[in-house]
């Protein structure tokens, strides 16, 4: 922070993205500001918010943004953060949509397009939605994981497991799990808003990004779950069958 309050780029017209985790629960938390003068905001939300450990400013290197331009991006980036729901949104009230010409507006969506991709390089994809994947993928894709008490489907990805939305599973842990990493990963899953407790249930009301498969099956079991044989595909092979066997077969040994 100290080293880039003394950059020319710190008093410029800026957008920034603020991250970091809830205390408790673990939950991923943002905030998205916009200044005339980035430098000086940060400095003042160094002072009020505490949530936050990185701060993510994207500027003009020719000194061209405005404040409409910032002001539209501010309130883009709320939008399809919260769409994406990948972070619990830190603004307190959601900022307006400013006027903006339609010329203007092109100009700021091509800016929006490529701040997403620099944030996605640093390893914030704050803007894609974690099943994103989904919408492109086989059908026959999809796990799905079910007992008496659960019924959930989800997406085996790059960064981890992905619980699908309308997916559900017992409310209540079994004692061993109370106060585990079980018991944590729900608390981030309901914290994030993307799951929530409906009667006896735990319901997903949105695509949520489990770590592991395991971590996955043991958040909706409500007790520790080997996530690579609970997740299953239509043709009835489980995630281990699908993805770990092939890479076990020596070459010569055949399919």
């Amino acid at each position: 922070m100290d080293d880039f309050l003394t950059m020319p780029e710190a008093l410029q017209v800026g957008i920034y993205f603020l991250t970091g985790e809830d205390d408790v629960s673990g939950a991923l938390r943002l905030y998205v500001g916009q200044s005339g003068n980035v430098g000086k905001r940060l400095s003042q939300q160094n002072e009020t918010k505490d949530f936050w450990n990185r701060a993510l400013v994207a500027i003009s290197l020719t000194n061209n943004l405005t404040t409409t331009h910032v002001a539209y991006l501010e309130w883009w980036s709320l939008q399809k953060a919260s769409q994406a729901g990948r972070y619990a949104l830190e603004n307190g009230n959601a900022a307006a949509k400013p006027h903006t010409l339609p010329p203007l507006q092109a100009d700021c969506d091509e800016i929006f397009e490529t701040i997403g991709v620099l944030l996605t390089t640093l390893g914030f994809p704050l803007f894609e939605g974690v099943a994103t994947a989904a919408a492109q993928s086989d059908p026959a894709d999809l796990y799905s994981f079910k007992t008496p008490y659960t019924d959930a489907k989800g997406l085996y990805t790059e960064e981890g497991f992905v619980v699908l939305a309308r997916s559900y599973g017992p409310a209540t842990l079994v004692k061993s799990a109370i106060g585990t990493t079980i018991d944590r990963q729900r608390g981030r899953a309901i914290a994030s808003g993307a799951a929530h407790i409906e009667g006896d249930r735990i319901v997903f009301s949105a695509d949520y990004l489990f770590t592991s498969p395991s971590a996955a099956a043991s958040c909706l079991a409500s007790h520790s779950a080997n996530g690579w044989t609970s997740w299953k595909r239509t043709d009835g092979r489980t995630l281990h069958e699908v993805h770990r066997l092939p890479s076990q077969t020596s070459p010569g040994e055949g399919a």
